[in-house]
């Protein structure tokens, strides 16, 4: 067999496990490019947010290249998947990724068009995830432990429901969408803060409550802070929104106790998810290996950056602007690692590729 033979045999080989194991929250790498696109750009860092733009797009035509073919040629994983406690809530990150990127291209690429083919792009894919996945977990005959069953990466439920809300609010142009996509946007806003407040109780108890070992801090949990942090920026969003969408008159009162609640519950969970980070990787000394996982830590980051960017605004707090003018820097450090670690990890894998005998 020829080298060129072999390469093209090995690359295959590459695509096909590739395909077979894809972890079904490999959108979260998407929702943390977005996410930070959108604000670099909105704290003045526009060269580094347009880049951005172009390499998430390239991100999320391959993640769905690698979805369609893994229906095709593994449907029975996509099942087992969807039945798993622990890999099916990365479902929603399709929703939440598809929402996210129609954002930055809204916002930083001034498309949009895009951005609403996204959106009921995004709507259809929250309807079908969102009931797929809470039948699947409820009709499980057997079913985990809280402890083996849960962690934070349940939340991006909220996270995929709020990301809607966020994306038809930035969508508004001079004329606001019709009566009912405005109250369909309020009503997603209540129903991810529902969402958040039902299962958090569950994952603080698996924390302060059942055994925890280092190696069960893994990055999801950081999704704790994110899925209140997008509620924080969907809350200010529509708060925004308040003198052009006539559903939410009389809502002004509660969007901002619940979106100065999100960005409070936020801001506390910080110091607490660093505490656990810094007993896992420095007091235990695990080491910090590239997964797919860590965009779920990366995306928290930038979230909570442009969340409370937003709410600084849709608030009158000008003072809290200082706040993502120094955590930019944080999210961007964060992102470019985990960018580089994901680098890392496709060298390694393509050098590793078996080869086909001549």
């Amino acid at each position: 067999m020829s080298i060129a033979a072999e390469e093209r045999a090995g690359l295959a080989t590459i695509i096909a496990r590739a395909t077979e194991a894809l972890f079904p929250g490999y959108f979260a790498l998407v929702m943390a490019t977005g996410v930070v696109s959108i604000a670099s750009f909105l704290l003045g860092h526009e060269p580094f947010a347009q880049l951005l733009v172009w390499l998430n797009w390239l991100f999320y035509v391959a993640l769905w290249a690698l979805t369609f073919l893994r229906i095709i040629a593994f449907p029975s994983r996509i099942a087992d998947d969807l039945f798993d406690h622990q890999r099916a809530p990365g479902f929603f990150t399709t929703v939440a990724g598809t929402c996210v990127l129609g954002t930055q291209s809204t916002i930083v690429a001034n498309a949009p068009t895009i951005g609403l083919v996204l959106w009921w792009l995004g709507l259809g894919l929250w309807f079908v995830i969102m009931y797929a996945f809470l039948t699947a977990v409820t009709i499980r005959s057997s079913k985990p432990s809280l402890g083996d069953g849960i962690n934070g990466a349940w939340l991006i439920a909220a996270v995929a429901t709020q990301s809607i809300v966020i994306l038809r609010g930035v969508l508004d142009g001079p004329y606001p969408p019709s009566p009912q996509v405005q109250l369909l946007s309020l009503a997603m806003f209540m129903v991810g803060t529902m969402i958040y407040l039902a299962i958090i109780p569950l994952i603080f108890y698996r924390l302060t409550f059942v055994r925890f070992e280092s190696r069960d801090f893994s990055p999801p949990y950081w999704i704790n802070m994110g899925a209140v942090a997008i509620t924080t920026l969907a809350g200010s969003t529509l708060i925004a929104l308040g003198n052009r969408w006539p559903v939410l008159a009389g809502f002004e009162p509660i969007l901002r106790g619940f979106t100065v609640f999100c960005w409070a519950v936020a801001t506390w969970w910080i110091p607490f998810l660093l505490a656990l980070m810094v007993w896992r990787h420095v007091i235990r000394r695990d080491p910090i290996d590239y997964e797919p996982q860590l965009w779920g830590m990366v995306f928290p980051l930038g979230m909570y950056t442009t969340g409370t960017f937003q709410l600084s605004h849709a608030l009158g707090f000008e003072f809290l602007v200082a706040v993502p003018k120094a955590f930019i820097f944080v999210a961007v450090i964060a992102w470019t690692a985990t960018f580089f670690g994901l680098l890392h990890h496709l060298v390694q894998t393509i050098r590793g590729a078996p080869r086909q005998p001549g």
